[in-house]
């Protein structure tokens, strides 16, 4: 036995003096498959991270907090040595992160904010608050190009889910530029239903809101019609249309409303072309990885990584070091432009 331990100590200090030491490794958690953009994201990691001569650990847990839960618990306990983590619920992770922290694993928030903790060390997103300004600017130039003779025009507001911190971000900013419209009376809301905590939509769930978009088209628009409907993501956005289209909106008489979205998934582009939403916001999520691996190298090594915002997402317990993309708009005058000349979708996904 002590001469079978020592060919294999020998073995493995032969392999560390080759450079084959082992390849430290990557846990990534994402919220839930159901997502096109999730997916994308969790390919994009791996294939960037792997790559960089990576393992990675790549877990969704089906918008199930408590599955969620165990996966990085279990990821912790097979001693990962970085947790990139797209919460379901930016509140739930306290305890598992401080069991991260004392085994010296580094965290990671991707996308959405991790919240309630000291132990998240950067945030890799997109400017959220300009999501939502580039969402109702869209709107607003929809409604100038559609409805020229309405006044004023009448529009229903949609929120993301509650528990994650972009939904507020998403509403603050649409709200920056729609407000000053409601203020002055260009703009009314028919329903009255405004504020995230009325307008949220609970695990950004497409039935929930074409049911709610049900609810307010039979309470409130009898003997007039909607102009416009702010939806921060192209999920949301398809149910929205679907209620629409189901009261006869884009056809006769009733032109379809200005629907925006968020993540410019196909199915949601496809509509685009076919005139029915208006329009959607691109995030890069190839972008959003390569920043992702630029952390985590910077971390393993010692180094700081770099960030361009240190002001703006305080989670409760610290203001997280950030890094922030730019968010595109896209609509029908610059989908190829934008998703087709960057490659990030072939002509065949779209037509």
């Amino acid at each position: 036995m002590k001469i079978r331990n020592a060919a294999v100590a020998l073995a493995i200090g032969v392999s560390w003096l080759a450079g084959g030491a082992m390849a430290e490794t990557v846990g990534i958690a994402m919220p839930t498959k159901s997502s096109a953009r999730w997916i994308d994201d969790g390919n994009n990691m791996v294939k960037q991270f792997e790559e960089a001569g990576y393992d990675t650990d790549l877990q969704y847990a089906e918008d199930d907090i408590p599955n969620q839960l165990a996966q990085v618990e279990n990821m912790i306990t097979k001693g990962v040595d970085v947790l990139v983590i797209a919460a379901i619920d930016g509140t739930t992770l306290s305890n598992a992160l401080a069991n991260a922290k004392a085994a010296d694993i580094k965290v990671i928030a991707y996308d959405r904010l991790i919240r309630d903790t000291p132990d998240v060390d950067y945030y890799a997103t997109f400017d959220n608050f300009k999501v939502g300004v580039e969402q109702a600017s869209s709107l607003v130039s929809g409604l100038e190009e559609r409805f020229p003779d309405q006044e004023p025009w009448n529009v229903e507001l949609f929120g993301g889910s509650p528990d994650d911190n972009n939904a507020y971000f998403f509403y603050d900013g649409a709200m920056s530029v729609l407000q000053p419209l409601i203020d002055d009376g260009s703009i009314v809301i028919p329903s009255g239903q405004m504020g995230m905590d009325t307008v949220g939509t609970l695990r950004w769930d497409p039935a929930t809101a074409q049911a709610r978009m049900d609810n307010i088209l039979s309470a409130n628009y009898t003997d007039q019609q909607v102009h416009g409907v702010l939806s921060p993501y192209d999920g949301l956005s398809i149910g929205i249309l679907s209620s629409l289209k189901g009261v006869g909106y884009g056809s006769g008489d009733m032109k379809m409303p200005i629907v925006t979205g968020q993540d410019a998934e196909v199915q949601s582009v496809k509509s685009i072309l076919a005139g029915e939403q208006y329009s959607t916001v691109f995030k890069d999520t190839r972008e959003l990885a390569r920043v992702t691996v630029d952390m985590v190298n910077a971390m393993l090594e010692g180094e700081e990584p770099e960030v361009n915002d240190t002001e703006t997402y305080d989670n409760g317990v610290k203001v997280v070091p950030s890094y922030l993309l730019e968010p595109v708009g896209v609509n029908e005058s610059n989908w190829e432009e934008i998703l087709l000349e960057s490659g990030y979708y072939e002509e065949g996904q779209i037509q």
